[in-house]
């Protein structure tokens, strides 16, 4: 079967990258003042094992940009099926959603979410533009780990994985 031809434009490619599910994490970081700031990604990808580091790519225009850049260091939540209205509240911009949403402290002083199925604190260690993002490499300096399922996006909206207890 031959898939329909689409134009390489902004809904084009919105269209074809909507079939593509991704797991949901909420990345933090600090400002120049230590203030908390943070965003909803679903652009996050591991790198290497050695070091270990993975990849975050946050929009130029995102008021968080600014704290990868100046603070060196980020905060990733891997976020778990439920926790949907976190995703939703960290993809709005501003900063009062740190108020709206009970938040712990890493060892690197980052915010993690509670109760998501991971925490990785990063120290940053490359920056690339690419288009209107930037792709920040984290080097893993702390991890925290705990069973259950992801939450996962696709074709806007939030999707469950089938039954693997069979």
């Amino acid at each position: 079967m031959t898939l329909p031809s689409l134009p390489v434009d902004a809904a084009g490619f919105r269209q074809a990258l909507a079939q593509f599910a991704s797991g949901v994490t909420v990345v933090t970081t600090r400002d120049a003042a230590g203030e908390p700031m943070g965003l909803t990604v679903s652009a996050f990808s591991s790198v290497s094992l050695q070091p270990p580091l993975v990849l975050v790519s946050v929009d130029v225009g995102s008021e968080t940009h600014a704290g990868f850049r100046d603070s060196g260091l980020f905060g990733v939540s891997i976020l778990a099926e439920g926790q949907d209205a976190v995703s939703r509240l960290f993809a709005r911009p501003g900063r009062a959603k740190f108020l709206e949403w009970p938040m712990h402290v890493g060892t690197r002083g980052v915010w993690l979410v509670p109760e998501a199925l991971a925490h990785i604190e990063c120290e940053v260690r490359a920056a690339h533009p690419a288009g209107d993002h930037v792709l920040y490499v984290g080097e893993i300096v702390a991890l925290a780990v705990r069973p259950g399922r992801p939450l996962v996006y696709q074709r806007g909206g939030y999707r469950r994985l089938a039954d693997d207890t069979k």
